[in-house]
């Protein structure tokens, strides 16, 4: 019998599936910081499925916002609960910088074209003011601050910072749009990249010798030999390399294309070959595994193999990626 969280995770790849997505799940490797990765024309998701969004760590969440910006793709939670309380429909929250929303308010977005409006912040439920079109129908009615802060039930201050596009409490909303007979409220665009400003998680990695061009810390060693050398090699190759935790690959690595890339054992390439190889479909890139055994076939289910004297021969991004391409076949 399967669990409850894998039938909500597989209820959320079939809503991403009928709306066009290409999808594939991690459930075979765990943990993972991910549970389904979905592409549909340029949009990529990485979503993490909880019952409880109160699970969510800050480590979690840096991981998670981490491999949104390397992929990249839009990172989003589904949750179904905070705390003893069920997520509100049409309602997005926020967890260290994660957008949460409930299975409901993606299947709205998804399937009716129809977005949230509303977000969570301390105090209260709020929304996002179109702060032109309030004014235009603050004026076409005639009228003032004041009236308009009486209806809401708010300062004339509270106003003029609604036309400068400041969010306000959804009670304040609902007042001033049911008295103008008219939306005022700027929907929320989940499939969004997250905005400039947003927290970044802590890199784990950057490209070798980054830390003296960019101000950010060089890649710190492992402590795996094994996976530190071939990370070495793709540093050696000109590719930057983004060491991963609790993914199912061990490295994002960049090229002209993305490539995960997965260290150990033969065995281990073998338990990790399906998920890989849809993370890297979805992900419109490559997967490769890289062991220190002797290889004798290129691939383990369309990933690429190579051990790690066959990785030194090759010079550079180019010539690895054209590698990975023939072992892949057809």
């Amino acid at each position: 019998m399967s669990r409850p969280r894998d039938r909500r995770i597989d209820r959320l790849r079939d809503l991403l599936q009928r709306s066009g997505f290409y999808v594939t799940a991690t459930s075979g490797v765990r943990p993972s910081s991910f549970d389904l990765a979905a592409r549909r024309d340029a949009t990529l998701l990485l979503l993490k499925i909880l019952k409880n969004i109160d699970a969510l760590d800050p480590e979690e969440a840096a991981r998670l916002l981490e491999l949104g910006r390397v992929f990249p793709a839009v990172v989003l939670l589904i949750g179904e609960r905070s705390g003893a309380s069920d997520l509100e429909s049409g309602v997005v929250y926020t967890r260290y910088g994660v957008p949460i929303v409930s299975e409901g308010t993606l299947q709205e977005y998804l399937e009716k074209a129809f977005p949230p409006f509303l977000y969570a912040s301390p105090g209260g439920i709020f929304a996002r003011i179109d702060g032109e079109r309030l004014r235009f129908l603050r004026l076409a009615r005639g009228l003032s601050l004041g009236s308009l802060a009486a209806v809401g039930g708010v300062s004339r201050r509270a106003i003029q910072l609604y036309e400068e596009g400041q969010g306000a409490e959804a009670s304040v909303v609902q007042r001033i749009e049911a008295y103008l007979d008219a939306p005022i409220v700027v929907p929320i665009e989940l499939f969004s990249p997250a905005p400039k400003s947003e927290p970044r998680a802590p890199s784990r990695a950057s490209k070798k010798g980054e830390g003296q061009r960019g101000g950010e810390s060089p890649r710190l060693p492992t402590g795996d030999a094994l996976r530190d050398g071939v990370f070495d090699q793709l540093d050696g190759m000109g590719l930057e390399v983004t060491v991963t935790i609790r993914a199912p690959f061990d490295a994002v690595a960049r090229a002209r294309e993305i490539l995960l890339t997965g260290v150990g054992s033969l065995r281990t390439a073998a338990h990790r070959a399906e998920v890989l190889q849809g993370i890297a479909r979805v992900a419109e890139g490559h997967a490769m595994f890289v062991v220190r055994e002797t290889v004798h076939r290129p691939s383990i289910g369309g990933l690429p193999i190579l051990n790690v004297t066959e990785l030194r021969r090759l010079r550079g991004p180019e010539e690895l990626l054209d590698d990975l391409t023939e072992r892949e076949g057809p």
